[in-house]
């Protein structure tokens, strides 16, 4: 009798290779972004990384060319958590305008405490190190700044037309300057560990708008 030596057939659902690749990649995202808003970017070793995140080096480079891509892969997912955040909280229809930053920037308190004040923006971190970041990473970041500063522009924009704030207020300007000021809050939440930078950036903004 002839044995048969075809292959065996395998049962089930066939092996997810490519979604084993994606988790992987998306693992290395959200290690890189937990790690990267507590500490710095270039004081942080790519090993450091890869050990919390249990993934080989050989795996790291498959999907990034080198750290400062996956730096630059790093703030293309935070923009976009934070642009769907600030979506969420600026654009709610039913809420006014001036409500709608009060209502982001109490989120962005609570986000802040959870993590023991340890935690900060992607972005304002990496703005601390322009130094040894390249001109390509630096657009990136500006990119970033200039699609938030548009969201509380129209949020603004919007407080103007239903005579909220001052007809004179220039909303370009003032959402440059929230972000800006913003960022200087929260870098003296974490020194301080306490909201009250948070709090009263907050109130001194609301108050400029009004003036």
């Amino acid at each position: 009798m002839n044995k048969n030596t075809s292959t065996p057939i395998r049962r089930g659902r066939p092996p997810k290779i490519a979604r084993e690749n994606a988790d992987t990649k998306a693992l290395l995202i959200r290690t890189g972004l937990e790690t990267l808003t507590e500490f710095g970017f270039s004081a942080t070793g790519l090993d450091t990384i890869l050990k919390k995140a249990a993934v080989p080096k050989g795996s790291f480079y498959h999907y990034f060319k080198s750290k400062e891509a996956y730096g630059i892969a790093l703030v293309d997912a935070y923009d976009s958590y934070f642009i769907a955040k600030l979506t969420h909280y600026l654009q709610q229809e039913d809420v006014p305008p001036l409500e709608r930053i009060v209502n982001f920037t109490q989120s962005a308190i609570k986000g802040m405490k959870k993590y023991d004040y340890k935690r900060g923006c992607l972005v304002g971190n990496l703005n601390q190190e322009l130094n040894h970041l390249s001109d390509e990473f630096k657009t990136r970041l500006m990119q970033s700044y200039t699609a938030w500063q548009n969201q509380v522009k129209v949020c603004l924009n919007q407080a103007k037309q239903q005579g909220t704030i001052a007809s004179h207020v220039n909303t370009k300007l003032m959402s440059e300057y929230f972000w800006i000021g913003w960022e200087g809050a929260v870098m003296r939440a974490k020194l301080t560990k306490s909201n009250t930078p948070l709090t009263l950036y907050t109130e001194m903004f609301l108050r400029a708008l009004l003036t």
